[in-house]
């Protein structure tokens, strides 16, 4: 009687799939980041429910910038482990993908600082996460109010503009998700209608 080997399986708790989990968290949230950030700007002063918004995003900022730091040892992990087995190809793509992401995870850095900024230089005390009241990184500084509020906007967009370019550079995978998320949704519908 012979045995036939089964292939081993593939860990379901590997660093590269903890770094994927966390990467779809955190783009929801900047989606989110962005969306009630642009909605908010917007809204006139004497609106019952600006100052929650404000709150909200201020929570959600200090939140990204806590995965954000969690993400980069993830990271490093994953590449500890991989280039110490083997050094990557350094490929022009290779180059072009490793820039495009460090420049992503600058901005994934810099855009909640720069609010964080902002919040410490219109009034002190001013950032919570949920509630708890966070210490205040910068001095309260009116004159620094325009300046920070150019800083975010500008650095918010710009931020923008590069998850473009990461999604255009990662389409093919961007629309093999969107086929995986049509389908269970469409299985759900079944589901539910049965």
């Amino acid at each position: 009687m012979t045995s036939v080997a089964t292939p081993p399986k593939p860990r379901t708790t590997s660093a590269f799939k903890h770094l994927m989990s966390v990467h779809w968290v955190m783009a929801t949230l900047y989606f989110v980041l962005f969306a009630t950030g642009t909605f908010m700007a917007q809204l006139p002063r004497e609106v019952s429910f600006r100052g929650s918004f404000y709150d909200f995003h201020k929570s959600l900022g200090i939140l990204v910038m806590a995965l954000l730091s969690w993400r980069i040892l993830v990271l490093l992990r994953v590449w500890w482990k991989k280039y110490t087995k083997r050094l990557p190809k350094f490929s022009p793509e290779w180059f072009g993908k490793v820039a495009l992401h460090i420049v992503l995870y600058f901005f994934m850095w810099v855009v909640p600082v720069t609010g964080y900024f902002l919040s410490n230089s219109f009034k002190s005390g001013n950032v919570k996460f949920f509630g708890l009241l966070m210490p205040d990184i910068f001095p309260q500084n009116a004159a620094n109010v325009d300046l920070a509020r150019g800083l975010h906007f500008w650095l918010g967009y710009t931020f923008l503009a590069f998850v473009v370019l990461h999604m255009v550079a990662q389409w093919k995978v961007m629309r093999a998700n969107w086929r995986r998320l049509v389908k269970f949704l469409q299985k759900r519908q079944s589901q539910a209608n049965s």
